[in-house]
């Protein structure tokens, strides 16, 4: 009897503080103090007037109310209890190794320009035709609860889910990469993230690793420029880095660079600003992302691609497959395509965002894919890190499965959704299982790209020389040198060698900044709020412990 006295009393109290109301100009203070990423609870409520049903245990058993509280009862024998508590220690996947942090959303890709003589790709033929997409956006050196204005590249992956199957494009802030050689994915990854001893972002580890690699100095520049902070993801350009063959329906072939230009206007944002935006909110980036579609301000990218002729790469004297630099001006043309548009937030984040599986090696017919071989490892990689994650089956997962599959892969963790039924499930085949199509138009030759071994700096000294203002440069300089202060002299000397190799002026003004930072005293220790102790024994009188009593007696 006592027991359920109890309950009666916990449910009392929770429908009066649930019931509690606010005046007509509280409310409306309210909704014009905040975004709507801070109300989504209370506009969910606002959608749903009354309970959205009846609450279940996992295998739907409907959930009576005295086996919401287990005080005082045999709480091993409440399966609602059992399942709250073992899903706790399960709700976890793996981290992303690299891009955890991040945001999304769903939206649509349209066709606003004919660029049937160049890819025969069915969604990007035919004026107006829509095709839905969904894009995840990414911090590439945060773990998840990361800082969002972290100096670091941004990622933004796209899966256009086309009548063809899924296209990935899997694109950074810049327009270069870091590295050439796919063996550099590991160090290069381990020296941007955490050091293993004290687990701290290390930036002799950095340096080390760049003056180690010099040919990742051109997307060094990039990082150490203003678009090393965009003012989050709607304000900031995208690029799959990779040199695409595509073909048309008559077989010509094309090599083509795809760019997403953002119609909001690139902003990038100063160090100063950034540290005293993350100050108050690491996750700005994403409620800036998801507070323009709640509002209406749909973010849209225009897409382009940079295009040119086999007999224009016979004719070039720098290798155009080389994702580490730029194509030269007056050597390509540029074709557009279409517009990108996010129109719809997620209505789970872990649903959608984290269950996303982004492959570059995810192609359509028209789009045979890169030649060189980063892409030719991030193909295998990347699949090999979702079944990390996710299980083999992770593109039966809703946000990742194709309009159209028939596969002869069965079984594993799931999801399985129909697992093919009772089609066979070994090819060739007599009984009439999938059989592969046959594409007249896809080129009968297979190109292969052979890439030189020498380091190459001219192509970040034209970065800094010429794509970068002179106000641009100085903040390049003014961001740099404080990441030598903390590193060791022998480091720094080699640094600065290198940033002179690539340009005299460059190395000359980073090392007299940095002389005068190192002359600057280290600041003071922050200040801190103390607090006495005092030390209670047993006769001590402790007026909350009193009144706690006293309320439960």
């Amino acid at each position: 009897m006592r027991r359920a006295g109890e309950v009666i009393f916990h449910c009392l109290l929770v429908f009066l503080v649930n019931n509690v109301v606010c005046s007509d100009n509280e409310l409306y203070d309210y909704l014009n103090r905040t975004d709507p990423a801070n109300r989504q609870l209370y506009d969910f409520k606002a959608e749903h007037p009354s309970p959205i049903g009846i609450l279940t245990t996992s295998s739907g058993k409907l959930v009576e109310i005295r086996e919401s509280v287990t005080l005082n009862s045999d709480a091993f024998s409440n399966q609602y209890h059992i399942d709250s508590v073992t899903h706790a220690n399960n709700e976890r996947i793996p981290e992303r190794i690299v891009h955890a942090k991040g945001g999304g959303a769903f939206g649509y890709f349209e066709v606003t320009h004919d660029v049937s003589n160049y890819i025969k790709a069915d969604l990007f033929n035919g004026i107006g035709k829509i095709t839905p997409a969904v894009v995840r956006f990414s911090s590439v050196a945060q773990n998840l609860g990361g800082n969002d204005l972290a100096r670091e590249m941004k990622g933004l992956a796209v899966k256009f889910y086309s009548q063809e199957g899924n296209l990935d494009l899997l694109c950074i802030n810049f327009p270069v990469y870091f590295y050439r050689d796919p063996v550099d994915f590991a160090s290069f990854a381990h020296a941007f993230k955490r050091n293993p001893k004290t687990n701290l972002y290390d930036f002799t580890m950095r340096w080390d690793f760049i003056t180690k690699k010099p040919d990742t100095m051109h997307g060094i520049l990039w990082l150490l420029s203003d678009y090393g902070i965009p003012n989050g993801y709607r304000k900031m350009d995208a690029f799959p880095i990779h040199t695409y063959e595509i073909y048309n329906k008559h077989g010509e072939r094309f090599f083509i660079r795809f760019n997403f230009r953002t119609e909001q206007g690139i902003e990038n944002l100063p160090t100063y600003v950034a540290q005293a935006i993350a100050a108050n909110d690491l996750d700005y980036f994403n409620r800036d992302l998801y507070n323009a579609i709640a509002n209406g301000n749909y973010p849209a990218w225009k897409l382009e691609m940079d295009v040119m002729t086999f007999n224009d790469i016979k004719n070039i004297d720098y290798n155009p497959f080389e994702v580490t630099r730029m194509w030269k001006k007056g050597t390509y043309h540029t074709v557009q395509i279409g517009r990108l548009v996010l129109d719809r937030n997620p209505d789970n984040y872990f649903r959608i965002v984290e269950q996303s599986a982004f492959n570059p090696g995810n192609l359509v017919p028209g789009i045979p894919g890169p030649l060189d071989n980063m892409y030719k490892t991030r193909r295998t990689s990347y699949r090999d890190t979702h079944v990390y994650r996710l299980g083999v089956n992770h593109n039966r997962i809703d946000v990742n499965m194709p309009l159209y599959w028939k596969v002869y892969g069965r079984d594993g963790l799931p999801p399985v959704k129909h697992n093919m039924k009772d089609a066979p499930n070994y090819y060739p085949n007599s009984f009439n299982g999938p059989i592969p199509y046959i594409d007249p138009s896809r080129p009968k030759e297979r190109l292969t790209v052979y890439e030189t071994n020498a380091v190459d700096l001219e192509p970040a000294s034209y970065f800094f020389n010429y794509y970068l203002t002179e106000d641009q440069r100085i903040r390049l300089v003014n961001n740099t040198a404080p990441l030598l202060v903390p590193v060791a002299p022998y480091m720094r000397r080699r640094v600065l060698r290198l940033f002179t190799l690539v340009d005299e002026e460059l190395g000359t003004q980073v090392s007299k900044l940095l002389q005068r930072l190192l002359n600057v005293p280290p600041p003071p220790p922050p200040q801190v709020l103390t607090v006495p102790r005092q030390n209670y024994d047993e006769n001590d009188y402790n007026p909350y412990l009193d009144s706690t009593i006293k309320m439960y007696s």
